[in-house]
């Protein structure tokens, strides 16, 4: 493998005396297909910026552009983005901001068309460019990709860089990395080159950051209670540096916070382990260094990056099958035995039995309770089966006959509906030269983006980390006394979904001392995880150290299914995940509690 650090052939533009020296403002307005309308409006309006990007792909939103096109081949981008435009494109030409955002979905050639007749329309005269090649659908087949829906490559921002250097106002891409919309526009405007790894990798983490809108200014953040005004938080904006290093902060005046801890948390979500692999670096996470840089700016540095891995990653999805859910509520006593009634007589009034059934009983009740509502339990049925018909109406029925002879109080959350198809999600790898990474200029000019020369000798997954040490420090003294508390009034937590796996990130709180890591560190092991989180006891956690944040990563392998599509957990993106860590009890130093909520 070879760094830009130590590889003596990589350029370094970031000293070269014509390098731009003022940062490049790259702000985000999108981190996920339905975040908010206004978004894109209000960052062009709030403050000074160099690019605007937008993410607005995930696994999901893959497979529902897939049914998208099934139904329709010129749609599959996101039709949102588009409507966003016809109020936007005019100011983004007037202030000289850039556009860049993934919404091309499955489609990026038919949004660049739509954005050209728009931009007719409003007679702007705006240079319209996109992103093609990693649609892999065409030769899923030849693939071994059965029964694919969508097969999609996750490429680099060099194909970006080469549009925006053709004078692109617009451009849409495919299936790029999240972080890919921020390494792009630094290529372009740095002059970087594909050996300038620790560059490279720096822009890959301000990208980390910034690629889930408000979840970098405050939103999902653990500690939220200390965040002054969260009713709308502004989006966040990152200075690049030609160095790699970036600030994260936001417009002026606007809701929510930049905080070391908040920064925190976006870089410990839906991450692995120390080596963060993108197609066009490697960034080590675990060389990351925050520090405030004043009222809601952070400055990250330090990132040392690496080669790539000679593949890219494959999103596939397909259809599994059919899917039918039923909530029945259960007030009162005997709440254990109106749930197994209602198992028998479901069971015994389908004549078919589904390929899947799944019964969850949430104790939500309460003894001598003084509502209704706390006196009630959730007993939840999902179903599963190829045939549409089995969980259809037939289920249905079966669910709602039940009403008149069924246990005491019977009643529903509402009437189960129609059988509806469901994906499966599963990740593929393939050598990054069999992708036809290409940049469509805006004149129409088609440029190949070749792969990088220099890549890792092997594929980083699924043991990103192999060889890294993981340095601890020292351990509380044994004799320290314990209190019995949340870990939450401590540590912070953020959760999220790769595929069918969960990650949980777990720091320790800003404000608290290195005990709180020392803790952390030692005391929270994967053993520990396990049964505080039972969900976990019997599946494959690998934990991984990060103590430049004063972090731990926990990788959760099959907790989520086969992915989020799927929907086999109640929370199918783990979102939740580690807001339950924080929840559990544990006997904590007692130096750790003093000043926290008891």
């Amino acid at each position: 493998m070879s760094t830009a650090a130590t590889d003596p052939a990589a350029t370094n533009s970031a000293t070269d005396p014509a390098a731009p020296t003022t940062p490049l403002r790259i702000g985000n307005a999108s981190g996920f297909y339905g975040d908010r309308f206004t978004a894109v409006r209000e960052m062009l309006e709030g403050g000074a910026l160099d690019v605007l990007t937008g993410d607005y792909l995930a696994e999901l939103t893959m497979l529902i552009l897939g049914r998208d096109r099934m139904k329709n081949p010129d749609l599959g981008y996101a039709k949102t983005f588009l409507r966003q435009l016809e109020d936007s494109l005019g100011p983004a030409l007037d202030r000289g901001v850039k556009i860049v955002a993934n919404a091309g979905g499955l489609n990026p050639a038919g949004l660049a068309a739509r954005l050209r007749a728009l931009a007719a329309t409003l007679g702007l005269d705006a240079a319209i460019a996109h992103v093609e090649g990693d649609d892999l659908l065409p030769r899923a087949a030849d693939l071994g990709y059965t029964d694919a829906l969508t097969a999609n490559a996750y490429l680099g921002g060099f194909g970006i860089a080469a549009c925006l250097r053709a004078g692109a106002d617009v451009v849409v891409t495919g299936r790029v990395t999240d972080a890919s919309l921020v390494v792009g526009p630094a290529v372009a405007h740095f002059g970087w080159q594909p050996g300038d790894h620790d560059r490279l990798a720096g822009a890959v983490v301000a990208g980390h950051v910034i690629e889930c809108g408000a979840q970098a200014t405050g939103g999902n953040y653990a500690f939220f209670t200390e965040i002054a005004d969260l009713r709308r938080p502004g989006f966040p904006i990152a200075e690049l540096h030609a160095d790699g290093s970036s600030v994260i902060t936001k417009h002026p005046g606007t809701g929510g916070a930049v905080s070391v801890g908040t920064v925190t948390a976006q870089l410990l979500y839906e991450i692995g382990g120390h080596r963060y692999a993108n197609p066009d670096a490697t960034a080590r996470l675990d060389s990351v260094t925050l520090a405030q840089d004043g009222p809601d700016r952070v400055r990250i540095s330090g990132v040392r990056g690496e080669a790539p891995p000679p593949t890219l990653k494959v999103c596939l999805n397909r259809l599994g099958g059919f899917r039918n859910e039923v909530e029945f509520v259960l007030t009162g006593l005997s709440i254990e035995a109106k749930a197994d009634l209602v198992r028998a007589q479901l069971a015994d009034g389908l004549a078919t039995t589904p390929a899947s059934v799944d019964w969850t009983l949430v104790r939500t009740d309460r003894p001598d309770a003084d509502t209704e509502e706390t006196a009630s339990a959730l007993l939840r049925c999902v179903v599963r089966d190829q045939n549409p018909d089995t969980i259809g109406r037939a289920f249905s029925g079966a669910a709602v006959e039940l009403a008149l002879s069924g246990y005491p109080g019977f009643t529903m959350t509402a009437p189960p509906g129609a059988a509806a198809p469901y994906g499966v999600y599963t990740a593929a790898y393939i050598d990054a030269a069999e992708v036809a990474h290409t940049a469509v200029l805006p004149d129409g000019t088609r440029v190949a983006i070749p792969p990088p020369e220099r890549t890792q000798t092997r594929v980083l997954e699924p043991a990103p980390d192999a060889g890294l040490p993981e340095p601890l420090p020292a351990p509380l003294p044994d004799a320290e006394p314990a209190r019995t508390a949340p870990l939450g009034l401590v540590y912070g937590a953020r959760s999220g979904d790769k595929g069918g796996d969960a990650n949980l990130g777990v720091w320790a709180r800003p404000s608290a001392d290195d005990a709180a890591w020392r803790w952390l560190a030692h005391e929270l092991t994967v053993e520990r995880l396990k049964t505080l989180l039972p969900e976990t006891a019997g599946l494959a956690v690998t934990r991984h150290v990060f103590p430049n944040l004063r972090a731990v990563n926990f990788l959760i392998e099959g907790l989520l299914g086969a992915g989020v599509s799927e929907q086999a957990r109640f929370d199918p993106q783990a979102k939740g995940l580690g807001e339950w860590l924080r929840a559990r009890h544990a006997a904590l130093p007692a130096c750790l509690l003093k000043g926290s909520e008891q």
